[in-house]
């Protein structure tokens, strides 16, 4: 992983947590999405455009990915409304890298050695105590739970399935721009259907916040994407989740979570076990 790399990816882990954020914050998530996702479509068919088009074996995997962000989605939806910011981000950020490493081995052949088992160890003590942490003696929420761990399932596949689809394609720009067009559809359709002629007023109040989460949106993955062309697929994929301590953050100033030093301290060990993984890239 060259600078230029390294540094792209960092970049995308800071705009991935700021548009999961601006998700978290609208209250209906089924407006938040229904703008992130519709923007999304909007800035695809932008790029679409003015990019090459994608190669032919590119869209099997394309397609494949529309239809896995959509479940992705979904997921994120239902994670974000059971459970804190501070605590749906990280367990599904989080768990994104363990299950990437195992996939982009069997798929990619690349296959992890040392470093990146002991980073997969350390991960899961930091998943778990992030995911536990501050419960003072109540059960935990295994729905909220579940379903960031899910989100998570969904983040490693779509990973693995672009890190191949991107490089098929020959236009990292045409592939994401094309990806968003298609995926975009969804969710604002779906929303359309069950509210019909009530959605521009549901949408007007929050229309500039979600559009700008569409921008950040769109441009964490497509810097993912580019770098996905330049190195492997599990180092990146690794990086990226340095958005979990933007995120932990974000859950603390903003929307006053309680994320106090042991769970602090538990993200911190999630992030090192992904520094380990991506010490093995």
């Amino acid at each position: 992983m060259t600078p230029l790399v390294t540094a792209a990816v960092l970049l995308a882990a800071v705009t991935h947590a700021s548009w999961n954020a601006i998700a978290h914050r609208i209250t209906d998530k089924l407006v938040g999405f229904t703008l992130i996702s519709g923007g999304g479509l909007l800035i695809g068919l932008v790029m679409a455009l003015v990019a090459p088009f994608p190669a032919g074996p590119a869209w099997p995997y394309l397609l494949v990915s529309a239809a896995v962000h959509i479940v992705y989605y979904a997921l994120l939806m239902t994670s974000f409304r059971l459970g804190d910011f501070g605590q749906a981000y990280p367990i599904a950020r989080g768990t994104a890298p363990l299950v990437v490493t195992v996939l982009a081995a069997v798929f990619a052949n690349e296959v992890p050695g040392m470093w990146a088992a002991a980073g997969i160890a350390v991960s899961c003590v930091g998943l778990t105590g992030v995911s536990l942490w501050g419960l003072r003696g109540h059960r935990p929420d295994w729905a909220a739970i579940g379903a960031a761990l899910a989100t998570g399932l969904t983040i490693a596949a779509y990973t693995v399935i672009d890190g191949l689809g991107v490089r098929a394609a020959g236009t990292p720009l045409g592939y994401i721009g094309w990806l968003m067009a298609v995926q975009g559809l969804a969710i604002p359709a779906y929303m359309y259907a069950r509210v019909r002629g009530d959605i521009v007023r549901q949408l007007r109040p929050y229309a500039a916040l979600g559009l700008l989460g569409a921008a950040l949106s769109v441009a964490a993955y497509a810097l993912v994407l580019w770098a996905q062309t330049r190195a492997e697929l599990a180092p990146i994929a690794a990086l990226r989740e340095s958005s979990i301590i933007v995120g932990a953050a974000i859950g603390a100033v903003f929307f006053k979570e309680r994320f106090g030093a042991p769970r602090i301290a538990a993200a911190g060990l999630l992030v090192v076990g992904i520094g380990l993984m991506l010490h093995a890239g």
